[in-house]
């Protein structure tokens, strides 16, 4: 899973896309992969830089890692971004 992040300088919400490559399967298990990580990514809201752009992507083995690894593994990438900010 990746990160990428576009600081932004106004007060609006953080903005969040989510992107998977056909690689992550059929439409069935890409739809499923984008809901996993949308749900991930919601968990973590509140930590999320006002203003500022973030696009994650992610592959196939997100269908199959447990919620809550996945849901650890956003927070890291979100805790990395706060901190180089």
């Amino acid at each position: 899973m990746t990160l990428r992040y576009v600081s932004g300088t106004d007060a609006n919400p953080a903005r969040v896309a989510v992107a998977t490559t056909r690689a992550a399967g059929n439409a069935v298990a890409r739809n499923r992969v984008r809901r996993r990580l949308r749900a991930a990514v919601a968990a973590h809201e509140a930590e999320l830089n006002s203003g500022g752009a973030y696009l994650f992507a992610a592959g196939r083995d997100a269908i199959k890692v447990p919620f809550d690894t996945l849901t650890a593994a956003v927070g890291e990438l979100v805790g990395s971004v706060r901190e180089a900010a």
